[in-house]
C-alpha cells in the first residue's frame, strides 16, 4: 500500500491496479488500510487512483460515520473529468447505498442524474444500476442488498 502515496504518478497508477484487483477476491486484505484507503478517497486528483480506490472503497467494512465519508468523496467524483472516474463513482455510490437503505433515495436522484448527462458508458451503467436500486428488497435495507458489484 505503500505505493498508493508515491511521488511517482505511474507507481501510484499501478500500485491501486494491483491492490483493486487482489481485493476482488480478498476484500479483507484492504481492511488494516482503512483509514488510508479513505484519507486517499479524500484527496487523491490522480483519476487513475481516484477510479481505483473508488471501486475498492465500498469493499471495506465501513462504519455509518466511514460510508458517509465515503458517499461525500465520491460524490466530487461524479465532477471529475474523467468518465472512467465519474463511472466508477456512480458505481461506488450504489454499492454504498446497497449497504444502508437510507442512502437509496438519494443515490438514485443522483444516478439519475449522471445517467442522463453521460457518456453512453455511464447511461448504460446508470440504467443497470437504478435498476438494481429499485429492487424491493432494496429499500427495505435487506442483507441481500450487501452488494451491486459485477459479477
Amino acid at each position: 500500500m505503500l505505493g498508493l502515496s508515491s511521488s511517482d504518478p505511474i507507481v501510484r497508477m499501478r500500485a491501486a491496479d494491483a491492490a483493486e484487483k487482489v481485493s476482488v477476491s480478498s476484500p479483507e486484505l484492504l481492511q488494516p488500510f482503512k483509514t488510508k484507503l479513505l484519507r486517499l478517497l479524500d484527496e487523491a486528483t490522480q483519476q487513475e487512483l481516484r477510479w481505483h480506490l473508488a471501486q475498492m472503497v465500498p469493499r471495506l467494512a465501513l462504519s455509518r460515520k466511514d460510508t458517509t465519508r465515503a458517499t461525500v468523496a465520491v460524490r466530487r467524483y461524479l465532477e471529475d473529468k474523467s468518465s472512467i472516474v465519474k463511472t466508477s463513482a456512480m458505481q461506488a455510490l450504489a454499492d454504498l447505498a446497497g449497504a444502508d437503505a437510507d442512502r437509496v433515495p438519494e443515490t438514485i436522484r443522483l444516478l439519475m442524474a449522471a445517467a442522463k448527462t453521460g457518456t453512453p458508458a455511464m447511461r448504460a451503467r446508470g440504467r443497470k444500476l437504478l435498476r438494481q436500486l429499485n429492487q424491493p428488497d432494496l429499500r427495505r435495507g435487506s442483507s441481500a442488498s450487501r452488494s451491486l458489484r459485477n459479477p
